[in-house]
């Protein structure tokens, strides 16, 4: 498992047990990862439907079980300056960073008739201009070295209709970013992936929308973060190293229309 003893890796949006984020984090430090995680608690704390607590604190007291080198830091990434003050406390702690996941994410489940012009800017300035500033300040500091991934989280805004179209704007430009990212990459021994993981039970659905997604699962259940961290690990791992500019969709046979 320790396939990647010796490489830091950068998550963002890690702030809940229950989270992609976290799933990630797990998976990477049991193969030997150091860590340093992003997280925005308080957006978590917003919803209701999560109900955990999000204590990133606690979950990097359990990340250290596994005997790699682990950090944190709380940013909001509505802030222009974040993404490059994270990323300054990644490369204190640990002098570089070799893998860069953007799982982090804002969406506020607004329908067309509710969105107001605050809440698509929110949207398109967390989700994809803090991202890309991310993936500028990674650039800046990858110094050619082997193993340089980045791996990006959308949704499933390409294969079917949703209806909280900030969010579809957002999530669909990090997929369209995917194939530039890695021509712009490729030169420097760095390839660029993005994940759909599909429906993932990150927080607690209400009957109807649990009924309604189990009845298009044909494996009977939705998705969990580990599924969604298995093909995480194995994109960051050297065996990936021919995938690139690739969008995958992971959703366990998920049925549309």
């Amino acid at each position: 498992m320790n396939s990647l003893k010796g490489r830091v890796a950068f998550i963002t949006g890690v702030s809940r047990k229950s989270g992609i984020g976290y799933g990630i984090a797990k998976r990477l430090a049991a193969m030997g990862t150091d860590l340093f995680l992003h997280s925005h608690s308080s957006y978590d704390r917003e919803f209701p439907s999560i109900g955990e607590i999000c204590d990133p604190e606690s979950l990097v007291k359990e990340l250290a079980g596994y005997g790699t080198g682990i950090a944190f830091m709380e940013a909001d990434f509505f802030d222009p300056q974040s993404p490059a003050l994270v990323m300054k406390k990644a490369l204190e702690k640990f002098g570089h960073v070799d893998i860069l996941i953007i799982n982090h994410t804002h969406d506020t489940l607004k329908s067309l008739d509710e969105l107001t012009f605050e809440e698509i800017d929110r949207h398109l300035i967390i989700n994809v201009r803090a991202s890309l500033l991310l993936i500028q300040e990674y650039a800046r500091q990858h110094d050619g070295r082997a193993g340089g991934r980045i791996v990006l989280l959308t949704s499933g805004q390409h294969l079917g209709p949703m209806p909280h179209l900030a969010y579809v704007a957002s999530k669909g430009a990090l997929h369209q970013l995917t194939s530039s990212l890695s021509d712009y990459f490729i030169g420097k021994g760095v390839t660029v992936n993005t994940v759909n993981p599909g429906p993932t039970k990150t927080y607690n659905p209400s009957e109807e929308v649990d009924k309604a997604v189990l009845q298009r699962m044909p494996l009977g259940r939705w998705g969990e973060p580990d599924d969604a961290a298995r093909l995480i690990g194995w994109l960051v791992s050297d065996e990936a190293v021919w995938i690139t500019g690739q969008v995958i969709n992971s959703e366990g046979g998920f049925r549309r229309g």
